[in-house]
Order: C-alpha cells, then sequence, then structure tokens
C-alpha cells in the first residue's frame, strides 16, 4: 500500500535562473533597510511579488522602529511605550526573516497588509 504524500499548503519558493533564490532575497530584504531598498530597485528582483513583499515589510518594520525610537525621546511612559515597542518590533524581525527563509510569505498585523497593497 503506498504512503500518502503529504502535501504543504505553501508552494516551495521558486529558483531564480539568475541571482538569488527567492527565500534568501526574502530573508535578506530583513536585514537592513538598504537591501530591501535594492531589491526594489534592480530588475531582477523588482518583478517577483515575493521578494517585493519581505522588501516593503522590511521598510515598514525599519519604520515602526524609527516611531518607537522617537516616542522614546519622551521622559518615563515614552521610555516604557518605546522599550515595549522596540521590543515588538524586534520579535516581529525575527519571525519574519526566519518565515521569509522557509519560503513563507508571513504577513505581521498592520505593516503587512501596507506591504501586500504596495507588492501588487
Amino acid at each position: 500500500m503506498e504512503d500518502p504524500q503529504v502535501v504543504s499548503s505553501v508552494p516551495p519558493p521558486v529558483a531564480a535562473t539568475e541571482g538569488l533564490a527567492d527565500n534568501v532575497a526574502g530573508a535578506l530584504a530583513y536585514v537592513t533597510i538598504i537591501p530591501a531598498i535594492l531589491f526594489l530597485v534592480l530588475a531582477e528582483y523588482n518583478k517577483r511579488p515575493f521578494v517585493r513583499f519581505h522588501a516593503f515589510q522590511s521598510i515598514g518594520l525599519a519604520l515602526a522602529w524609527f516611531a518607537c525610537s522617537l516616542v522614546m525621546i519622551i521622559p518615563i511612559l515614552g521610555w516604557i511605550v518605546g522599550f515595549v515597542g522596540i521590543v515588538a518590533v524586534l520579535c516581529g524581525w525575527v519571525l519574519c526573516v526566519m518565515k521569509a527563509y522557509k519560503g513563507e510569505r508571513f504577513k505581521l498585523p498592520v505593516i503587512g497588509n501596507y506591504a501586500e497593497n504596495l507588492s501588487k
């Protein structure tokens, strides 16, 4: 008797004919804001929806990090809110890097919706 095959609900990342594979490029987009911008500018990467989505989401995370840093200018309450925000952004960043490397399209609650609309 044959064993049933496990079918993943997520398609495997497409291997690129030139350059990096989609999952590697998606994970590298989160390293800093510079690779994210480069992936949106370079022609061989900006046509791939997976890479575009993760690049836009990375830019959104960078903006959230910057906003939390600005909140930390306010004494006491701003320090607490900013610290909690930065910890949340850091956890989201780690999760996004791992999911992108696995080839999954993981959407963060607010930033992911904007990234999805921009990556179309």
